[in-house]
């Protein structure tokens, strides 16, 4: 049975570990600090041999060299040569298999162009989006455009219902405080407030998050609702889904 844990790092980074019944051998999501992740590989005999990697972002990619150096895992990533140490370059379509499961690789430009996500439609199907898709949010667009990331989110959102959803930042509390403005009368955006908050008063992370709760309280997973329209028409075009999309991204980057 493959279980994820998370390892946190720097302020809100979550880097998730991968790990197959009683095997030794796990496999890291976005090591962007090789710091914590050698720390607990040491504290629990692990032996690190597989790294995922989905974009380019240096909080994503910043302890590569010191893991390889260290532990000579193979490396899944964007076909892009600014990645160094990526020695299994893979895009849209592709497959691979992790820790006993077979992940298909979904391109998900937007937040950068280079953005791909982890898929296994496993017992339960599993995403490692990155910073594609968060709970009650997306990523910003620091390369892609609101076209392309709504495209995205539209693969993404495809998926099963059932699919968990596993971002790379505790994010969570904050989009939702955007959602509550975006999406004023929906009562479950209300409720995921109240659960994150008292989450996040434990000190427990609000990941992973399942599709279906983001149909239900992820504005940019809504924007064919008329109420996230109705309220997002006060700061943009909410003519089409994509001309929403933009509104809302928009209006969150200044939020």
């Amino acid at each position: 049975m493959l279980s994820v844990t998370p390892i946190p790092a720097f302020s809100d980074n979550y880097i998730w570990l991968l790990r197959q019944d009683t095997s030794p051998e796990v496999c890291v999501v976005d090591p962007g600090d090789a710091t914590p992740v050698i720390e607990l590989l040491e504290r629990e005999g692990l032996t690190l041999s597989t790294v995922l990697i989905t974009h380019h972002h240096q909080d994503h990619t910043g302890g590569l060299d010191e893991l390889i150096k260290r532990y000579s895992p193979r490396v899944i990533g964007p076909d892009n040569d600014a990645i160094a140490g990526i020695d299994t370059p893979v895009t849209e379509g592709d497959e691979v298999r992790v820790m006993g499961r077979l992940f298909e690789v979904i391109a998900v430009p937007g937040h950068t162009l280079d953005h791909i996500a982890f898929f296994t439609a496993g017992i339960p199907p599993l995403l490692f989006g990155g910073d594609s898709l968060f709970s009650a949010g997306c990523g910003r667009l620091f390369e892609g455009d609101p076209a392309q990331m709504h495209a995205s989110l539209g693969k993404l959102a495809a998926l099963p219902d059932d699919t968990l959803v596993f971002a790379a930042h505790e994010y969570t509390l904050a989009n939702l405080r955007f959602a509550q403005a975006a999406d004023p009368h929906n009562p479950d955006v209300t409720q995921a407030m109240e659960e994150c908050q008292r989450a996040r008063e434990l000190e427990r992370p609000t990941l992973p998050t399942s599709l279906a709760r983001e149909k239900r309280i992820n504005p940019f997973l809504r924007v064919a609702d008329a109420g996230v329209r109705q309220a997002a028409s006060a700061h943009g075009d909410v003519d089409s889904d994509e001309a929403t999309f933009a509104t809302l991204r928009a209006w969150k980057d200044n939020f």
